[in-house]
Parts: structure tokens; C-alpha cells; sequence
């Protein structure tokens, strides 16, 4: 691994996940441990090649660890350390000043991008009172939600007695929550199914907002 060889914390940090996509590793295990093959699928762009060294050098620096899942499964993960998760303030606080950036690449977000992606702007004062438990479907992923004094948990998993299950791809969902997809066409065409609360399901869509562009003149 190439060193900036400054004993500054800044720059050691940036020894050990500035690579080429070793900060989107972390991104991707934020939510739970994932297989290699999981990791490929929300890093396309990463060749497989690139992918296992960024691995290797963080399982090496103590960021990542792989692990053999238990029976029936018994395949190998990847998940971060407890050195590795303490990078997750960090990654949404990255994710919120680069959300004010004006270029927008033209691919999708990853799931666990977008899961992400409504962490850093989620809106505690649009939230008011809500007490509301959600589950988000999207493809074989289930993510439990759960909104209550101003506050938003999410985590990877089934949830328990949700109010209401949002069910569609990645893009829609995006579009939904940061586009200008109506719910009602995204139901009425098949894009989304919603099984609970629809109106429970209109107040999560709005409590997500964009951070207006940087100004950078």
C-alpha cells in the first residue's frame, strides 16, 4: 500500500481507505456482512481483480474481516471490524457534502447506496411525531425502518409487524423519494407494492430531502 508518510490522522486515514474504491467497500459492508459476488453486484464498475486487493489490503489494515457463515450456508463474507463500522459517521458525512455536488453520474445507485442515501437526508422536522415501522423490499434485500421522536433507524433484515412494506426495484425507489415519480403511477403500473398504510407510506416518502447545490463561485 502506497503511504502519504505524514503522521497526520487525516492523512493515515487516507493510507488505509483512500484507494480506489476501498471507501465504497465500506459503504457497501456498512449494513452487514456481504459475499464476494453481493460485493461485485454493487460495485460493477470494480473489476474482480481491483475488488479482492482493495479487500485484502483493508482486511489487512483491520478495517475487513472475512468469515465462514455456519451451516446451512457455510459461505465465506466479508464484514467490517469494529475499527471498520466507527468509518460510518464518516461515510454519511462524506455522503452529504457530495449529495450537494452539481454532477450527477448517469448510473444507478446501488441498493445499500440508496439505503444510505436516505440516512444522510433524512429530514427530522419533516418527521414531526411520526412513530411509524416500515420494511423496504427491494429485490432479495429487506431492510427494517423504523421512524419515531424525530429519529430514523434502518438496518439490513426483515421487520417485525411493519405499518406498511414498500416493495419495488432500487431506481424506483429513488425516484420515488428524490425524483418526481408519483406513487399513484408507480402503483398503478407495477413498479411498487405496497401491502399496510398507504398513507403511512406517502409520509416516508416525504421525509427525505436533498441538500440544495454548493455554491461554488
Amino acid at each position: 500500500m502506497r503511504s502519504y508518510g505524514d503522521p497526520c490522522g487525516i492523512a493515515r486515514a487516507l493510507d488505509l481507505v483512500g484507494e480506489r474504491w476501498a471507501l465504497l467497500v465500506v459503504r457497501e459492508l456498512l449494513l452487514g456482512p456481504k459475499r464476494f459476488t453481493d460485493l461485485r453486484g454493487g460495485l460493477s464498475g470494480a473489476s474482480p481483480n481491483v475488488l479482492s486487493q482493495r479487500l485484502r489490503e483493508l482486511e489487512q489494515a483491520g478495517v475487513v474481516r472475512r468469515r465462514k457463515l455456519g451451516p446451512p450456508a457455510g459461505t465465506w463474507v466479508y464484514e467490517l471490524t469494529e475499527w471498520g463500522l466507527d468509518l460510518e459517521p464518516v461515510v454519511l458525512a462524506l455522503g452529504r457534502w457530495g449529495s450537494r455536488s452539481a454532477s450527477m453520474p448517469p448510473a444507478e445507485l446501488s441498493v445499500d447506496a440508496l439505503i444510505l442515501a436516505l440516512k444522510t437526508t433524512f429530514d427530522p422536522h419533516a418527521a414531526g411525531t411520526l412513530r411509524a415501522r416500515y420494511e423496504l423490499r427491494l429485490a432479495d434485500d429487506r431492510f427494517r425502518v423504523e421512524v419515531a421522536e424525530g429519529r430514523l433507524e434502518l438496518r439490513r433484515g426483515a421487520a417485525e409487524r411493519p405499518d406498511a412494506a414498500i416493495g419495488a426495484d432500487a431506481a424506483t425507489l429513488r425516484g420515488l423519494v428524490f425524483g418526481d415519480l408519483p406513487l399513484a403511477e408507480a402503483v398503478g403500473s407495477g413498479k411498487v407494492m405496497l401491502e399496510g398504510d398507504r398513507s403511512a407510506v406517502t409520509r416516508f416518502l416525504r421525509l427525505f430531502s436533498r441538500p440544495a447545490p454548493a455554491t461554488t463561485g
